[in-house]
């Protein structure tokens, strides 16, 4: 990937020191305002390049489309479900969380809370102090035998499991991602919800917060459970429905619950809280010195990292760039973006095109055909009214115009080079293009039907122009080019002279007008590269 310029960054909550330390050692100037409303926030957000934010602060669509120059999003700690991603991906921004950098605090205190909830410790602990001597209210459970369910097999899950074995707790767990092998290789036993939730005497959900995860435990899958199941989120508020969980433990369908978040935070839900059977903090997930350390230092890395060009590690909403680090892939995008730019030269009056398909081929290119599609789309739609394509947006653009996007990749075929082969479909036609990279340069091999006798490179201010071959071709150009002040800087024929067929011309600048070099040829296009 190119490096992205990031000189100026926003912290907008309490993180560690080392954040901006690392961020002002590596020549990116940090300013950190706290506590700050949203108005003031959309009245900042103007000035930055980046913004580094832990869970307080809502990044909304307001706050993201009242930046200016913002490049990236970065947030220390996991969920971003204070991030308005989908705002973030339409601007080209890039998301970025330490998905890593509080794992172990997060599984610690859901290991302390399912402690907490078999031996009532936080009860017996207020009742002392207000002077009791209580032994049989406070009796508790053994973890040992128990069977512990595990919903969401991260990270975080996968660290739970393995500590609440030492306790003798047998853990079973679902998630859609982690494959039932690479799980079981760490002592648990996968299976589908519906199977899970009448095994389990303890219950804890480690999974984002989306649309398929709100309410997971819920009315219906309460009554599926055993009666007396405890349960423990310090995931994301919402995994658990907070009112059927009310429900839940008033009936003792629910022998109790350890909660790190709510829905609504401070939650407003008091009845929940103030229940005896209920054990909350105040989302305290992160609250380690360790995790706070860990993230800010992450994140500023992370940053540095991706200022550099040398890796991308946490974006949740730019997986297109995960292969864009190397010099081959700077080229290749370089290649994408001018091929699309050639083709919207030389369709502009046949707009607007439908379709888009893109095809990649030679095995230098097996793991391009996503980044160079998006490249692809860039070079097509860039330019466009009101449109800032790149190559983290550019396909939620496309798709918002209307523009079908295939791609896919095929082998080399005898093929020196890798090659990027492009047509679109327009309302009067397709169009097609091919290039390569060689020696380090994008090339244009063929423009709709012609094969040009050596490759185009694809650089400077080019002229295109389709004509039938004639002895007085050239002549007639170049004569209008001089008379247009416009220096010939090299001249590249197709390699067949049958029909008509485009011609590159390399000039010292652009045209004003294209309409003179129309009388004398079919058409003609110009872009600059």
């Amino acid at each position: 990937m190119a490096p992205i310029s990031i000189k100026t960054i926003l912290i907008s909550e309490s993180v560690d020191p080392r954040c901006r330390k690392i961020l002002e050692e590596n020549g990116i100037r940090v300013t950190e305002k706290q506590n700050m409303k949203k108005d003031e926030l959309i009245a900042e957000i103007k000035e930055y390049d980046g913004l580094v934010v832990r869970s307080a602060t809502k990044v909304t669509a307001d706050v993201i489309d009242a930046s200016a120059n913002l490049k990236i999003i970065g947030r220390a700690g996991t969920g971003v479900d204070n991030v308005d991603v989908d705002a973030a991906t339409r601007k080209g921004i890039i998301v970025m969380n330490t998905p890593s950098g509080n794992t172990l605090s997060a599984a610690e205190l859901t290991c302390a809370l399912l402690l907490s909830l078999s031996r009532n410790v936080p009860q017996a602990a207020m009742s002392m102090k207000q002077g009791n001597w209580d032994r049989k209210k406070f009796m508790g459970t053994e973890l040992y035998g128990k069977v512990l369910g595990i919903v969401g097999l991260g990270r975080i899950g996968k660290e739970v499991a393995s500590r609440m074995q030492s306790f003798g707790m047998k853990t079973v767990g679902y998630d859609p991602i982690t494959p039932p092998e690479v799980s079981a290789s760490w002592g648990v036993e996968q299976m589908h919800l519906e199977q899970l939730w009448p095994q389990c005497d303890y219950i804890t959900v480690h999974t984002p917060l989306m649309a398929s995860t709100v309410g997971l435990l819920n009315d219906e899958t309460f009554a599926k459970c055993k009666k007396g199941v405890k349960v423990v989120n310090c995931a994301r508020g919402g995994i658990i429905d907070e009112d059927a969980l009310l429900r839940a433990l008033e009936s003792g369908q629910c022998g109790g619950a350890g909660l790190d978040v709510f829905v609504e935070e401070p939650p407003t839900n008091r009845s929940l809280v103030e229940h005896p059977n209920v054990i909350s903090c105040p989302h305290l997930g992160a609250s380690t010195k360790e995790a706070q350390a860990r993230c800010g230092e992450d994140i500023a890395m992370q940053i540095v990292d991706m200022v550099k060009g040398k890796n991308l590690v946490g974006a949740v909403n730019a997986q297109v760039l995960a292969n864009t680090f190397s010099q081959e892939s700077h080229q290749l995008i370089k290649l994408g973006e001018a091929i699309g730019a050639v083709l919207k030269a030389c369709t502009t009056s046949k707009k607007p095109f439908t379709q888009v398909h893109i095809t990649t081929q030679g095995d230098c290119m097996k793991t391009s055909t996503g980044f160079v599609t998006s490249a692809v789309l860039v070079g097509l739609l860039n330019h466009e009214s009101g449109c800032c394509p790149n190559l983290i947006n550019v396909l939620s653009l496309a798709k918002e115009s209307a523009i079908m996007v295939e791609h896919h990749h095929c082998g080399s075929e005898g093929a020196p080079h890798g090659v990027c082969k492009v047509e679109i479909e327009a309302t009067d036609g397709s169009y097609k293009a091919s290039g390569s990279v060689q020696g380090g340069v994008p090339v244009l091999l063929e423009l709709s039907g012609t094969v040009f006798r050596q490759p185009v490179s694809l650089t400077g201010n080019l002229l295109f122009f389709r004509s039938s071959a004639s002895p007085q071709l050239l002549s007639s150009v170049a004569g209008l080019l001089a008379t247009e002040g416009v220096e010939i800087e090299s001249f590249i024929a197709p390699l067949d002279h049958s029909g008509d067929l485009w011609y590159c011309v390399g000039v010292s600048s652009l045209l004003q007008n294209l309409s003179a070099l129309k009388t004398l040829v079919k058409d003609a296009a110009q872009v600059t590269l």
